[in-house]
C-alpha cells in the first residue's frame, strides 16, 4: 500500500521536523531540500524514509542541531572541514561550496570532512557543481555493514561515489552509486515489503550467500559490488576502500569498522580512531582544462552516441542520471509514492513534535 504526497508537502513537513530538532531556519530548509531530493530522484532508501533515523540520532545526542561548521586546515586548492557533529545534510553542502570556491579561484578544489553524519544522496552534492560549469564529485563513508571479499567481518560502509559532468544541450551526466551490490536502504525497503533479496546482495554471519533481507540483524553483511570473487567483488571492495580512505583517513573521521552506525540503538566504538563520519568533495572548473563550450559540445556528442548505441532487443542504452532525471520530473508533477511503514514512521515523528501530518 502506497500513499502519494507532493514534493512540497514532504519538504515542508521535513523542514518543520528539523526546526523542532533545534536547527536554524536556514539549516532546516537546506536539510529538507537535500533529504527530499532523494525521493524526487527515485532513491527512496535515502529520502523521507530516513527522517525518523535522524530524529533518533538527535535524541541520542549524536546530531548537533546548531553546529559550528568550520575550516580547520586549508591550502589554495584544499581544505579540511570540521562538521561539529551537525547534520550531514547541512555539513556537506557547506563543504561542497568551499570546493567550488577554490575551483573558481585556482581551477580545482578538494575538501575532506570529519565529524559529520549521514549526508543523504551523494548525487545532490556533486550536482551543485553543474551550476558553475564545473565537474563535481562527492563521496562518503558510512556505517560498517559490508564484508570485504573473503571476510565475515563488517568493515566498510556502502560508501557511495557520485560524479556530475555538465553538457551543453544534453542533460548532465550524473553517476551516483553505492560501492556495494545494493545499498542498505534497499534491504530496508524489502523488509518493509516482506520480500526476499536477490543472491549477491548479502551473506550470513558465516559468509554464506543469503536472500534474507534481515540478515544484518543476525550478524550477516552486505557484499561489495560484484557480490562474490568470481563476479568481481574484489573491485567493489577496492572502490569502497578508496572512498573510506579519501573520506575518513584523509580528514580525521572514523574509518573502517570504527565508523559510527546510522541506527541510534547501536553503540559508538569505545575506542574511536577519529571524529564522526567523513566525506570527500571535489570540484573542477572545466575551463581549467579546455574551453567550457568546446568540452560541453563534446559531452553532447559523447552522450548522444552512447544513448544511440545499438541495444539488446526490448532495451535501450541509458546515460548515468537518465532514470533519476526522468523520475524527478514524474514525481514533481504527479507526487511521491511513500509506502505504508514510512507513512507510519512519519506520523510517529509528527506526534513526537506535535505536528500536523
Amino acid at each position: 500500500m502506497e500513499h502519494i504526497f507532493s514534493y512540497h508537502h514532504l519538504r515542508e513537513f521535513t523542514r518543520e521536523v528539523f526546526i523542532h530538532m533545534g536547527c536554524s531556519l536556514e539549516h532546516a530548509a537546506l536539510a529538507s531540500e537535500v533529504l527530499v531530493s532523494a525521493d524526487l530522484r527515485g532513491i527512496d532508501s535515502h529520502g523521507i524514509a530516513r527522517l525518523s533515523g535522524y530524529v533518533r540520532l538527535w535524541e541520542a545526542k549524536r546530531i548537533n542541531p546548531r553546529p559550528n561548521i568550520r575550516i580547520i586546515h586549508e591550502t589554495p586548492s584544499t581544505a579540511v572541514v570540521d562538521g561539529d557533529a551537525g547534520l550531514g545534510l547541512v555539513v556537506a553542502p557547506y563543504a561542497m561550496e568551499i570546493a567550488m570556491q577554490k575551483a573558481a579561484a585556482v581551477g580545482t578544489g578538494w575538501v575532506s570532512v570529519k565529524n559529520s553524519n549521514h549526508f543523504g544522496i551523494a548525487g545532490y552534492h556533486a550536482m551543485k557543481a553543474l551550476e558553475q560549469d564545473m565537474i563535481g564529485m562527492a563521496m562518503t563513508n558510512a556505517s560498517p555493514l559490508v564484508a570485504p571479499t573473503f571476510s565475515t567481518e563488517r568493515m566498510l560502509g556502502t560508501n557511495p561515489i557520485a560524479v556530475a559532468i555538465p553538457a551543453k544541450e544534453q542533460p548532465a551526466f550524473v553517476a551516483d552509486f553505492a560501492t556495494t551490490t545494493a545499498a542498505n536502504g534497499k534491504l530496508e525497503i524489502l523488509q518493509r515489503k516482506n520480500e526476499e533479496a536477490p543472491y549477491g546482495w548479502i551473506q550470513d554471519k558465516n559468509g554464506n550467500p543469503s536472500k534474507n533481507p534481515h540478515e544484518l540483524k543476525d550478524g550477516g553483511a552486505l557484499l561489495p559490488l560484484g557480490g562474490d570473487r568470481e563476479h568481481g567483488s574484489h573491485k567493489g571492495y577496492c572502490l569502497g576502500a578508496i572512498v573510506d580512505i579519501f573520506s575518513a583517513v584523509l580528514s580525521g573521521a572514523n574509518y573502517g569498522p570504527w565508523a559510527p552506525p546510522f541506527v541510534s540503538f547501536l553503540p559508538l566504538s569505545p575506542n574511536p580512531v577519529g571524529e564522526g563520519l567523513g566525506h570527500f568533495f571535489g570540484a573542477m572548473r572545466v575551463d581549467a582544462f579546455r574551453p567550457a563550450d568546446e568540452f560541453k559540445s563534446n559531452m553532447d556528442t559523447w552522450i548522444s552516441r552512447f544513448r544511440n548505441a545499438e541495444a539488446i532487443p526490448g532495451k535501450k542504452v541509458l546515460i548515468p542520471g537518465d532514470p533519476e532525471r526522468e523520475m524527478h520530473q514524474e514525481r514533481l508533477e504527479n507526487g511521491i509514492p511513500v509506502i505504508a511503514p514510512v507513512v507510519k514512521d512519519m506520523k510517529e515523528v509528527a506526534a513526537k513534535f506535535n505536528l500536523n501530518f
